[in-house]
């Protein structure tokens, strides 16, 4: 018989999203204390759902659990960037390079990328521009590959969190990420993929020049 995957209840999945809102947008920094007592309180939760919350997302890479320290944000340094951002470059071109090639439908990466030109703060352009990453690499036909790169993106939100708020850059990548979309829309998948991998690449070298990413591809 074939498992089902046991539903994360709903207390701790309202618990999980809400922490994980606050790291991804900045209000919760890298380092800090996460104390289950003060989660509780403030979600209107018992401390059960905020340590199941806590528990998934240290699984997803968001946070440290440490015996010493209990539980923190992870930090982001060069090492971390590079981690996350290699796969991302090893990935994500390759999937919309798919994507395009399949004629699929970027009506979602478009309407994420309206949104974000219309965002009033740095909490809803950071979420609108993940969401417009995503529906670039998901209709790529390939499920696993898809369900890779997710794994990897709260990581990535985390450090581009850190990189915007020491250096904010918003408008270099609305351009890049327009760019993109146009050449996908004009069906030309191989320079959809050159112009992501360099967007991707160099967005991590101007925040993390110490990470050392590789520049094949780019030719």
């Amino acid at each position: 018989m074939t498992s089902v995957p046991t539903p994360i209840p709903s207390r701790t999945q309202y618990v999980l999203e809400g922490i994980k809102h606050r790291i991804l947008t900045g209000q919760l920094t890298p380092g800090q204390a996460l104390v289950e007592t003060e989660l509780a309180a403030q979600f209107g939760v018992s401390k059960t759902p905020v340590r199941e919350a806590l528990k998934t997302l240290a699984g997803t890479g968001l946070v440290v659990m440490s015996q010493y320290k209990g539980v923190t944000v992870r930090m982001v340094d060069a090492d971390m960037a590079r981690e996350v951002y290699d796969v991302r470059l090893l990935l994500e071109p390759e999937a919309l390079k798919r994507a395009v090639q399949r004629g699929a439908s970027l009506d979602a990466a478009r309407s994420a990328l309206t949104r974000a030109d219309a965002a009033t703060d740095t909490a809803e352009r950071s979420l609108a521009n993940r969401e417009f990453h995503r529906a670039l690499y998901l209709p790529c036909g390939n499920p696993l590959l898809g369900r890779m790169l997710d794994e990897v993106r709260d990581q990535a939100a985390l450090v581009s969190a850190v990189a915007w708020a020491a250096s904010p850059s918003w408008e270099r990548e609305a351009g890049e990420h327009r760019e993109i979309l146009r050449l996908a829309l004009d069906g030309d998948a191989d320079a959809a993929a050159r112009a992501l991998h360099s967007h991707i690449a160099s967005f991590v070298q101007r925040a993390f020049p110490q990470a050392g990413l590789e520049q094949e591809g780019q030719e």
